[in-house]
């Protein structure tokens, strides 16, 4: 699937559920879609030029108020996979569907961190 990583990460930064986060944490959940320094700092620029996020004093606000509907766009399958996040092997990974592309796959304690349920 093509998928354009600034916008994906963009839309990350969107359903975040932190309101307030440092700078290397949302670093963390932006490499699991590039480990690119360039595209990490385009993510960042790019949202905050929309008002997606707010940075001050090496933290970053987000003000969407939007937020990772585990319902309707987590799913799981079945297979042999490795964390984005962590590396680590998983026979049931986790995917988050947003309208800019899929992200994953994840453990299930990684899909909680990446969207900052935890």
């Amino acid at each position: 699937m093509d998928r354009d990583p600034v916008e994906l990460g963009v839309t990350l930064l969107a359903h975040l559920e932190d309101e307030s986060l440092s700078v290397a944490e949302a670093i963390d959940r932006l490499e699991t879609i590039t480990t690119d320094p360039h595209l990490t700092r385009e993510i960042l620029d790019t949202a905050e030029l929309r008002g997606i996020i707010e940075r001050e004093a090496g933290r970053i606000r987000t003000r969407s108020g939007s937020f990772v509907r585990f319902e309707s766009q987590v799913v799981s399958r079945e297979g042999d996979f490795e964390c984005r996040r962590c590396g680590s092997s998983l026979s049931t990974g986790y995917f988050i569907q947003f309208e800019t592309g899929e992200l994953g796959p994840f453990g299930s304690s990684c899909i909680r961190k990446v969207t900052g349920r935890e």
